[in-house]
């Protein structure tokens, strides 16, 4: 149960340079599933970081959030691919046209190429916001309705899952079913600080609740022994899915 625990376990690597973004990735392979790139590491250092990390024997979510007309987040997707990431993303706010032509675009070139399709997530609300946030901008439907309708929208266009708040899960499930992959940032131990998550959970109550992948960084990041803390993390996420 470690092993498929392991799988499920993304480290984010919220670091700002090459050198840094390697040495996690030589610490880190052999315990935790996926490295998720984000827009400060891509924009510094552009494809040769997934190349790397590939070459070190790790799998790559590519965390860009696309979110465009659908023609550029079509072949932003496709090149996504073609860097051989296991995970790649879209915002869901974007709507159906953009990202059904994602996917139709992604399916087409894997079949083209023969290559391994990625999984398309879509990201719901991002885990910093509230309802306060949504209304600002206009949005007048709380988070918790705002999730479950991006999701099965999402889910209608040809995505694979969504990346969403550990608190939405079970929201998520109850419309889109139990084959459709949530993966989970906002995850903390109980003993790590907030950060700026608002709507968090511990990696054991997201794992029972339905989480497919967990996304944590700093808790790992800032442990005095990074090693052990994902070690901790795992087994705690192995415990709950023997439950």
């Amino acid at each position: 149960m470690l092993d498929i625990a392991r799988k499920k376990l993304i480290f984010a690597l919220d670091v700002d340079c090459f050198e840094e973004a390697q040495r996690w990735v030589r610490l880190l392979h052999d315990q935790v599933g996926l490295f998720k790139v984000g827009k400060q590491l891509f924009t510094r250092c552009g494809p040769d970081v997934v190349h790397m990390i590939r070459a070190e024997g790790g799998e790559v979510f590519l965390d860009l959030k696309y979110h465009d007309i659908p023609n550029t987040v079509a072949m932003a997707s496709a090149e996504a691919l073609r860097l051989g990431v296991r995970m790649c993303n879209v915002h869901a706010l974007g709507g159906r046209e953009m990202m059904v032509a994602a996917a139709t675009k992604v399916r087409e070139e894997a079949a083209a190429a023969g290559a391994p399709l990625p999984l398309l997530l879509a990201v719901t609300i991002l885990t910093s916001s509230t309802d306060e946030t949504l209304r600002e901008i206009g949005i007048e439907r709380p988070v918790s309705d705002m999730v479950p309708r991006l999701a099965r929208l999402a889910r209608d266009a040809g995505m694979g899952g969504v990346v969403a708040s550990p608190q939405e899960i079970a929201l998520i499930r109850a419309a889109c079913g139990p084959e459709f992959a949530i993966v989970t940032p906002g995850v903390r131990p109980a003993d790590a600080s907030l950060d700026d998550q608002k709507r968090i959970m511990t990696p054991g109550a997201a794992i029972t609740a339905g989480a497919d992948f967990l996304v944590i960084g700093r808790p790992i990041a800032r442990a005095s022994d990074p090693v052990a803390a994902a070690a901790a993390i795992v087994a705690e996420m192995a415990a709950a899915l023997e439950s």
